[in-house]
């Protein structure tokens, strides 16, 4: 891998609009154990908190959202449909809520534990491993219990976000998908080209 710069704090508090396709091309960094899992970030969401009905942050702060509402910079773990967990992180300035859902990753380092995790063959395509938010959350080992409420601009946390600077050679913006509310909002962006 080349060398690196650690995103700082002030990266994640700006509106998630804004930060959301700033994060495509990111490197996600998992340390899994004793394996480090890297995967470069090629598909996410932005929720806007209060504003956003499809947002966990638009109803009343909770114990279940609380995270969302500050400091930004940290995981917001939570389970869908009962089965898989997904994975955000809480972006907003001060005094705001919200965050982005990391959708879609491309596996760099450690593919075939990922693919392990996900119970799938050492060559199996990124899309299998990794291209969805549950898919994700499989893929690094992440769960509500041992990831949620870390704060990724932490040198020691367990999951960090790096950039090696690349960048994607364009970036598509779509309405975000799986959700029953707020579905006219364009704030899915993913990778124009699709692997990277």
């Amino acid at each position: 891998m080349t060398p690196s710069t650690h995103l700082q704090r002030t990266f994640y508090e700006r509106h998630p609009s804004v930060v959301a396709p700033e994060l495509l091309g990111k490197l996600v960094v998992r340390r899994y154990r004793r394996c480090p899992l890297v995967g470069r970030i090629t598909e996410v969401e932005a929720y806007l908190g209060l504003e956003d009905q499809a947002s966990h942050a638009s109803r009343a702060k909770s114990a279940f959202n609380a995270v969302l509402f500050g400091p930004a910079g940290y995981t917001d773990v939570y389970l869908i449909y009962g089965l898989h967990h997904c994975l955000n992180i809480s972006c907003h300035p001060a005094g705001q809520s919200g965050g982005v859902l990391i959708r879609a990753l491309q596996p760099i380092v450690g593919v075939s534990t990922m693919a392990k995790l996900r119970k799938l063959p050492a060559n199996a395509p990124s899309q299998r491993i990794s291209g969805g938010p549950g898919r994700v959350c499989q893929a690094l080992g992440i769960t509500r219990a041992n990831v949620h409420g870390l704060d990724v601009t932490s040198h020691s946390s367990a999951i960090q976000i790096v950039d090696d600077g690349w960048n994607p050679p364009g970036i598509r913006v779509t309405k975000r998908i799986g959700i029953r509310k707020s579905v006219d909002l364009p704030l899915r962006f993913l990778v124009a080209d699709g692997e990277v």
